[in-house]
């Protein structure tokens, strides 16, 4: 039996004596090389805050005490000491553990954040309201990497924390000198100086207003407790600077230059190797295009948010490093530098996660819209994400961003549409366009048989009583759907509108002329491509019946994409039945399409 396997809450902790703690931090190490490597998730982050998540354990009292996370994707030694060890062979599947803190799991955990920089708004908040209610015996105890503190956000909550001095809050910084790849920008320098300097510095913090403890050997549990506990007796905002090592005790992820490991599939738990060749991904494609791009463009530049091999800028850093900017965990600033780069005569690239790209859309829509400036966004995990969960999921750009006067938003189907698509995105010259593609593999390439306006028809059925608008990858689930179809008498033709916004006169016109018109895709029904023809139509007079088929407007759990996509009716049976369903509420009998060309 491990000590671990005696842990079932932070009660039992504070039963250990602190010559057993070691131990542990090593039962704990192993278990989530084990558990990880078996079905992927954060690993590197997790490793380097297993002893600082023990201290902060013992020295607090969870959940009265209220301990945050920032990012949430570090708070797995957190759940395994609040008594969900049981649950990590489900981490990230259906139904089972999140890779992020999440209330519906244990009162343990407080929000449920996996963006970056929020965890000190949030504790600024509960101050707050633990002084006006009177509970001013609970702490609030924000443990945030240094990667976070690259977002505005961290530094708007920073200049209201240091201005109460009578509001206490404890800040335990976590400073490993990464997010996901080393921390950028003069911040960073700063840490580095207190981290290896000699001497007593005057830090920033204290210019700000805050008490500052440290730097602390972040894997020196006594170390770290003893300063968590005069930090508590300081009844004011602090920070407690710790310094730790990412992949720590895990020597694959301590040799990995790139990241340590911070995300992973399922690996070899003694190489940290992947267990299965990767195939071509969506990101893997456009990281090789945009390079072929730089080659042929001077002016293209790339822009990104502490996000460079994530969403496949490596590439194009190594060839053209002058031409690449990390501005850290900034999507906001990320935005408006990038409008300044288009002022400045080059056209930049900016590569981000959907789900962020809604952090900075008023930076989108007044300082590059309205400017009418070409900048080109390539939004990464669009969709469904799958194992990540509601966050993640990038299921609201595709409904939101329309609305941007003069914005192009376009969603290849394959390989071939996403370079030529990302080639046409950057000859624009008059205002932002957007390309969006999912997390998974690509498929094979889908060949148009005839174009219709800036529509590829990917199945013309002169008979068609049906039209289904596959948008991007929910090309090959619709062409499998009109085969199964076909069984059942019911012809129908498939079209990939390949820009989706603005809306093409030519769609709305060949939209018309069906009886039955589903637009299939993978985003929230509010606000659609589907809405917007319905709108449409509707406008034009026409009696088509227009439906969308796309994803609820709620948030949706964590499961593979394939099985969210499923049960929601986004696969070729699910389309079938569909259209079958929507055929037997209009009228009966089939009406050719007329004339498309």
């Amino acid at each position: 039996m491990t000590l671990l396997s005696r842990i079932t809450g932070p009660a039992d902790l504070k039963r250990l004596s602190v010559a057993t703690l070691s131990v542990l931090a090593q039962d704990i190490r192993a278990f989530l090389v084990e558990k990880v490597s078996g079905v992927g998730g954060h690993l590197g982050a997790n490793l380097g805050v297993v002893e600082l998540t023990i201290a902060a354990h013992r020295v607090f009292d969870s959940p009265r005490d209220v301990l945050l996370f920032d990012t949430g994707h570090q708070a797995y030694v957190h759940k395994i000491l609040t008594g969900r060890c049981a649950e990590f062979n489900s981490l990230r599947q259906a139904g089972g553990l999140s890779g992020y803190p999440s209330r519906v799991e244990s009162v343990h955990d407080v929000i449920e954040n996996s963006h970056a920089s929020t965890a000190l708004s949030y504790a600024d908040g509960l101050v707050k309201a633990f002084a006006l209610r009177g509970d001013t015996g609970r702490r609030v105890v924000a443990i945030v990497g240094d990667g976070a503190l690259t977002g505005g956000m961290c530094w708007e909550a920073l200049n209201n924390i240091g201005a109460a001095p009578d509001r206490p809050m404890i800040i335990v910084l976590n400073d490993n000198g990464r997010s996901y790849s080393p921390t950028v920008g003069g911040f960073a320098r700063h840490l580095a100086e207190l981290r290896h300097s000699d001497v007593d510095r005057h830090a920033l913090f204290e210019d700000l207003g805050l008490a500052y403890l440290g730097p602390v050997d972040g894997h020196d549990i006594a170390g770290i407790e003893s300063a968590l506990r005069r930090a508590a007796t300081l009844r004011r905002p602090v920070v407690v600077h710790c310094i730790t090592r990412k992949g720590n005790g895990y020597p694959p992820a301590e040799q990995d230059d790139t990241d340590c490991l911070h995300s992973v599939g399922v690996i070899d738990p003694s190489t940290g190797h992947p267990r299965s060749v990767g195939k071509a991904t969506w990101t893997s494609v456009f990281g090789q295009e945009i390079v072929a791009i730089g080659v042929d463009r001077a002016d293209v530049v790339c822009v990104t948010a502490a996000m460079l091999h994530p969403t496949g800028l490596g590439g194009f850093a190594a060839r053209f490093p002058q031409r690449v900017f990390d501005v850290g965990i900034a999507e906001q600033h990320a935005v408006t530098s990038a409008a300044g780069l288009a002022l400045g005569g080059l056209h930049p690239v900016v590569a981000l996660y959907s789900t962020f790209a809604s952090r900075a859309f008023d930076q989108l829509l007044t300082d590059v819209a309205l400017h009418g400036l070409p900048v080109t966004f390539v939004l990464d995990r669009a969709g469904i994400t799958g194992p990540d969960g509601p966050s993640h999921h990038g299921m609201w750009d595709a409904a939101i961003l329309p609305v941007v006067p003069g914005l192009r938003l376009a969603a290849p189907r394959d390989c071939t549409q996403l370079r030529e698509l990302l080639r046409e995105a950057v000859d624009v010259t008059d205002g932002p366009t957007v390309i969006r593609y999912p997390k998974s593999t690509v498929g094979p390439d889908i060949h148009a048989v005839g174009r219709f306006g800036q529509c590829d028809i990917l199945r013309d059925d002169p008979a068609a009583v049906g039209l289904l608008i596959a948008v991007g990858p929910m090309a090959q689930p619709c062409l499998a759907a009109a085969e199964e179809l076909a069984v059942h008498s019911v012809p129908v033709t498939v079209i990939d509108p390949r820009w989706i916004a603005p809306l093409d006169p030519a769609l709305v016109k060949l939209a018309g002329m069906h009886r039955l018109v589903l637009t299939v895709e993978d985003t929230t029904t509010t606000g659609a491509l589907g809405a917007r023809i319905a709108q449409a139509l509707a406008a034009a007079g026409a009696d088509t019946c227009a439906a969308t088929f796309a994803l609820p407007p709620r948030f949706l759990p964590h499961a593979s994409r394939d099985q969210i996509l499923q049960a929601h009716g986004l696969d070729a049976s699910g389309i079938t039945a569909a259209v079958l369903k929507r055929l037997a509420s209009t009228h009966r009998g089939k009406v050719p399409a007329k004339e498309m060309r």
